[in-house]
């Protein structure tokens, strides 16, 4: 494909780490890479123009809330989302399932806690072979996501790389009812492939292996997916209830995966999981964790978070990391910072987001210096 293409610079001797660049219409993607969650269409706290000087090469946007808000009409008549956001640089949507499945059911956490077990009510009101019917959230209107809606939505979008429609099953369900939501998901991404091929619009479109942390259904996943044409696989479903199941349940199915395309790790980018991942071969993965964490105050650094709330950050007139080059290190004390959250000053949002999505940048960029030299 001409638009979209993988191209592999260097495989870690040491471990299944890797090197390369994934070249699309907007620019390239060295990888392994960071990419932030631009839920609707920004990085919270962030301008657009802002997020591309720190550098940030990839951005994920989700499908489910720009569908509700403003609409594929509107983002169409703007001329697609890179325009309308400003952003000239790689865009990847979501099919919009995620944020339906998951806003009825809770997290892994939740379940475990006998929080989260709704049955997929409330917010997603029936679940068929046609699609999934859900309840917006903004206005209660009753929605249709198909795996054909939701194409047609990422195609108004004008993402580089667009996601099928997949089902996301429980943590907690049986053995057999996992089963049965593969094979659905299964169907659905044949179907949203369909769609997809019939006007690919220098779009490339990824797969979601699923099976939750069961091998066997893993391997199914990845051997029925990768006999379909898709341009790049991402890993969805359940990675697991804490990250020692995620990383054996990643060890076993990445052998599964070619070689010859990329691959992206859905909804992971916490710092405990990252070196892993990219020993594992992981090449790109996207996480709200950064941007979150800064909105609570805490601000990563090499030696650990820093928690600008905390009372010694009062009298702390040095900067986040004296050796970082983001623009809150080089203008801005920890006691300001500090300040300004006491206060709830929007601005220390902001700030602390720069400086942990520059920290992210830095860090993968770091990495990628580490396995080519096979130290990773």
């Amino acid at each position: 494909m001409p638009h979209f293409r993988f191209e592999l610079i260097h495989q870690s001797k040491k471990s299944r780490a890797r090197v390369g660049r994934i070249h699309t219409p907007h620019g390239i993607i060295e990888t392994p890479n960071f990419v932030a969650v631009g839920t609707n269409g920004t990085p919270k706290a962030l301008d657009t123009i802002t997020t591309a000087a720190l550098d940030l090469q990839l951005m994920f946007c989700n499908t489910y809330h720009l569908l509700l808000q403003p609409g594929p009409e509107i983002i169409s008549q703007a001329g697609g989302l890179h325009k309308f956001m400003n952003w000239h640089r790689p865009l990847i949507t979501d099919s919009g399932g995620f944020q339906v499945f998951s806003l009825a059911q809770g997290t892994v956490s939740d379940e475990l806690k006998s929080r989260g077990q709704k049955s997929y009510s409330g917010s997603v009101l029936k679940i068929t072979e046609e699609g999934v019917l859900f309840r917006s959230y903004r206005n209660g209107d009753q929605i249709l996501l198909t795996p054909e809606s939701s194409i047609q939505t990422q195609k108004a979008l004008g993402a580089d790389i667009i996601i099928p429609l997949d089902e996301l099953p429980a943590y907690s369900i049986s053995p057999s009812q996992l089963r049965r939501s593969l094979d659905r998901t299964h169907r659905w991404e044949r179907r949203s492939l369909d769609e997809h091929r019939k006007d690919i619009r220098k779009q490339a479109m990824y797969a979601v292996i699923h099976g939750g942390v069961n091998p066997e259904l893993r391997k199914l996943s990845c051997e029925y997916l990768t006999s379909l044409p898709f341009d790049g696989f991402a890993i969805g479903g359940s990675l697991g209830k804490n990250h020692a199941e995620m990383f054996e349940m990643l060890n076993l199915m990445m052998p599964y995966l070619p070689n010859d395309k990329p691959n992206h790790l859905l909804g992971i980018g916490d710092l405990k999981s990252v070196e892993r991942c990219l020993e594992l071969g992981i090449d790109t993965m996207d996480s709200s964790h950064p941007t979150r964490c800064a909105r609570h105050g805490l601000a990563f650094t090499a030696t650990g978070g820093i928690k600008i709330l905390q009372s010694t950050s009062r009298t702390n007139f040095n900067p986040i990391d004296p050796t970082c080059h983001c623009f809150t290190c080089q203008n801005y004390q920890v006691a300001y910072l500090h300040h300004l959250l006491k206060a709830s000053e929007l601005t220390a949002y902001t700030l602390l987001t720069i400086h942990n999505i520059h920290f992210m940048v830095q860090l993968f960029s770091h990495y990628r210096s580490q396995i080519r030299l096979d130290f990773l």
